[in-house]
């Protein structure tokens, strides 16, 4: 885990020149690690490369990557509450952006674009999609058990937030596979890599942007997603600061499928995935339906849909003895965090009735993720559907994870759905 900047206790100059080079002059007392979420079976299967973090220092440096790494749970809580000094304004990724998104401002910025979404997402709102939520979740166990063995990416996993955002944004059902496609490949925005392929994977995420900023903006102008009953129709209802605009109104969409997509696919992918191998646990649930939604929590510790997400100091900003200086490149590992054996006992271990309430697999402080209340009442619709109509989540085969270095679930999930029989 160690770099060539220390050899036998001593300072390896040259090393430690090329690091200067790139602009970062505090890296002593930091421990410089090889650990690179970039690589592909990194990303894939992280938690070896987790445990090794959390056997050595607070603060790890990786002088390839010129990134920092902050992966205890308390001192990750802490970069994310300080926001003057550790900031989102420069974006949430390895590539530096400037947008009028909540998610990649702070201040009073973030607070103005806050209060203009905050209506999306109140209790009455959650409660006006209930119907639409359990309704979609009962259709798409029914279909899986139906149908037997098959992937539960595509039957499920997939289908179930795509097409709840589809309903509440006011998305037509034959619009639904250009959508998906589109919010599918934009979303991998998040994932920029400095690799030819790399490049290449964020071109086609631009274009997909710019396919559904196209899409939006035809439809808002037309009237049509504006209608009372979705959500941009309840924020134009709310909304005291005059009229959002329909580029106002097409950025908050493009948040809602940022918060609530592949981040809601991934947990319902990882819920299954852990029920497969954790039979024991599945029958707790089953035996004790109130658990469901302290389950839900601890699916969304364990799995982490959301693995980590970058900040940018603009001050110098202290961790314990290290310095990180100002303008540094910070990752905040949130899949690290949620496995701290600080914070959480036995942490690479499933408890569905463990209490985790300090996790942060929906962010933290500010930046706490608006989509979250609605993550949970999907999930938690699904494993209802699931504890009452199935006794056993049985793998047909070996599941594929992404290796998308931020957003980890399977993208490959052969399972069958054992019906429960009526005594």
């Amino acid at each position: 885990m160690f770099s060539p900047l220390v050899t036998a206790g001593r300072l390896n100059v040259s090393a430690a020149i090329r690091t200067h080079r790139r602009g970062y002059r505090g890296w002593t007392g930091a421990v410089n690690t090889d650990y690179d979420p970039l690589d592909a079976t990194t990303a894939a299967q992280p938690y070896a490369a987790y445990d090794a973090l959390h056997a050595g220092g607070r603060v790890h440096y990786n002088p390839r990557r010129a990134t920092w790494i902050l992966h205890r749970l308390d001192d990750v809580r802490a970069a994310l509450r300080d926001t003057d000094q550790v900031t989102s304004s420069h974006g949430v990724t390895r590539v530096r952006m400037v947008a009028d998104l909540v998610v990649v401002t702070d201040g009073e910025q973030h607070s103005r674009l806050h209060k203009q979404v905050q209506p999306a997402f109140t209790k009455g709102a959650l409660d006006s999609w209930r119907n639409i939520i359990d309704k979609l979740a009962a259709e798409l166990v029914d279909d899986m058990i139906g149908a037997g063995d098959g992937d539960a990416v595509q039957r499920l996993t997939i289908p179930m937030p795509l097409r709840v955002i589809a309903a509440i944004l006011g998305v037509p059902e034959g619009d639904i596979t250009d959508f998906r496609r589109w919010s599918e490949e934009a979303t991998q925005i998040i994932n920029f890599t400095p690799t030819v392929t790399g490049v290449a994977r964020t071109a086609r995420s631009l274009r997909a942007a710019a396919a559904l900023r196209r899409y939006f903006l035809k439809h808002l102008a037309d009237g049509h997603l504006k209608e009372s009953g979705t959500v941009l129709g309840r924020l134009l209802k709310h909304n005291t600061d005059g009229a959002l605009t329909d580029n106002e109104l097409f950025y908050i969409a493009t948040l809602l499928l940022i918060a609530g997509n592949e981040t809601t696919t991934n947990l319902l992918g990882g819920m299954l995935h852990t029920y497969a191998h954790h039979p024991d646990q599945y029958d707790m649930i089953r035996a004790n339906p109130d658990l469901i939604p302290q389950a839900i929590e601890e699916h969304v510790r364990y799995t982490s849909p959301i693995q980590n997400l970058y900040r940018y100091t603009r001050a110098d900003y202290r961790v314990g003895d290290v310095t990180i200086p100002s303008g540094s490149r910070v990752l905040m590992s949130f899949g690290a965090a949620n496995r701290d054996p600080l914070a959480f006992d036995d942490p690479n271990t499933f408890r569905a009735d463990r209490n985790p309430r300090s996790h942060i697999g929906f962010g933290y402080g500010p930046h706490l993720c608006l989509g979250a209340p609605l993550a949970r009442m999907e999930a938690q619709a699904v494993l209802r559907e699931l504890v009452g109509r199935v006794s056993r989540i049985e793998m047909t085969g070996p599941a594929t994870w992404s290796t998308n270095s931020s957003l980890r679930g399977p993208t490959h999930l052969p399972v069958v759905l054992h019906e429960r029989t009526t005594p």
